[in-house]
C-alpha cells in the first residue's frame, strides 16, 4: 500500500496506476530488493531521526504505520503541527513496524504513540500473515511503548471494499475482525483507541465517497474526518494546551 513519491502500492503493484506493465514491474523489482536489503526499511528516517534529536526538539507524539500515515502529510500538512512526528512508510506490514518502534519511536522520547497497521497484513506484502501475528506484532509495539513510558493511541485499520494490488482477495470481514480485536483489547488493556472506521466505512465495509481516491487511500476529506477524531483524543492523552505544540 503506497502512494506518493513511490507510485507503487506494498509489495505488489497497482497495475492501473502505472503506465505500464514494464513500469510496474519495475517497481515490484524495487520493492522486493528493498526488503532484502533493508526489510524493515530502518534507513528511511535515519537521518531525519538524527536531525530531530540534535535539535532537541521536543516530540509530543509520533505517529506510526504505513502510507495511510505517510499520506496524511502530504494531504493535509496543517495536521504536522511541531511536536507532531509522522514515521509512516508506505506499504509495511506490523512485522516491520516493530522492528521500527525504537529507532522510529522510542529513541525519539514522544509523550506518546498512534499506532496504525494491519492493512498490508492483509495484503500479505511481506508474505502470509494471520490475524494472530498481527495481533501479536500490535500488542508487542503496545508493550514497547508502555515499558518506555508512552502513552499509547491505537488506531481501527481504515476500510477497503477490496486492495487494488490484490484483485480478489477478500478483505472487508478481515478487517472487521481485526478491528473487533482491536477495540477489545484497547478496552481490555486501557489503551486509546480512535476508531476510524467509524468516520470512514460504508455500512457494507467500505470507504465511504469521496474519502479515499482508490477505496483504500484517504483524500483530503477522508483525513478531514480522521482528524476530527484524532484531535480530541490527541488534547485528552497529551492535555488541552501542549497537543498542538
Amino acid at each position: 500500500m503506497s502512494i506518493g513519491r513511490r507510485n507503487f502500492l506494498g509489495g505488489a503493484i497497482a497495475a492501473p496506476l502505472l503506465a505500464s506493465a514494464a513500469e510496474a514491474e519495475t517497481w515490484q523489482e524495487k520493492w522486493n530488493r528493498e526488503l532484502l536489503e533493508d526489510f524493515a526499511m530502518l534507513g528511511r528516517y535515519r537521518d531525519a531521526n538524527r536531525k530531530l534529536l540534535d535539535a532537541k526538539q521536543p516530540v509530543n507524539v509520533v505517529f506510526m504505520g504505513d502510507s495511510i500515515t505517510e499520506g496524511w502529510k502530504d494531504k493535509r500538512p496543517g495536521f504536522w503541527t511541531p511536536g507532531r512526528i509522522n514515521r509512516g512508510i508506505s506499504g509495511q506490514t506490523t512485522a516491520q513496524m516493530v522492528l521500527r518502534m525504537v529507532p522510529d519511536v522510542i529513541d525519539l522520547k514522544p509523550r506518546a504513540v498512534h499506532i496504525m497497521g494491519g492493512t498490508n497484513d492483509i495484503a500479505g506484502n511481506t508474505g502470509p500473515m494471520s490475524p494472530e501475528m498481527t495481533r501479536d506484532n500490535i500488542q508487542a509495539m503496545v508493550a514497547l511503548a508502555r515499558h518506555h513510558g508512552l502513552k499509547v493511541i491505537l488506531a481501527t485499520i481504515p476500510p477497503a471494499e477490496s486492495f487494488p494490488w490484490r484483485p480478489g482477495l477478500q478483505t472487508v470481514s478481515r478487517i472487521r475482525e481485526l478491528n473487533a480485536w482491536i477495540r477489545g483489547f484497547s478496552r481490555r488493556g486501557g489503551v486509546t483507541l480512535i476508531d476510524y472506521d467509524r468516520v470512514l466505512a460504508t455500512p457494507a465495509g467500505a470507504m465511504r465517497p469521496g474519502l479515499a481516491f482508490d477505496g483504500v487511500h484517504p483524500t483530503e476529506a477522508g483525513y478531514d474526518a480522521m482528524a476530527g477524531l484524532a484531535e480530541p483524543a490527541l488534547a485528552r492523552v497529551l492535555g488541552r494546551q501542549r497537543a498542538k505544540r
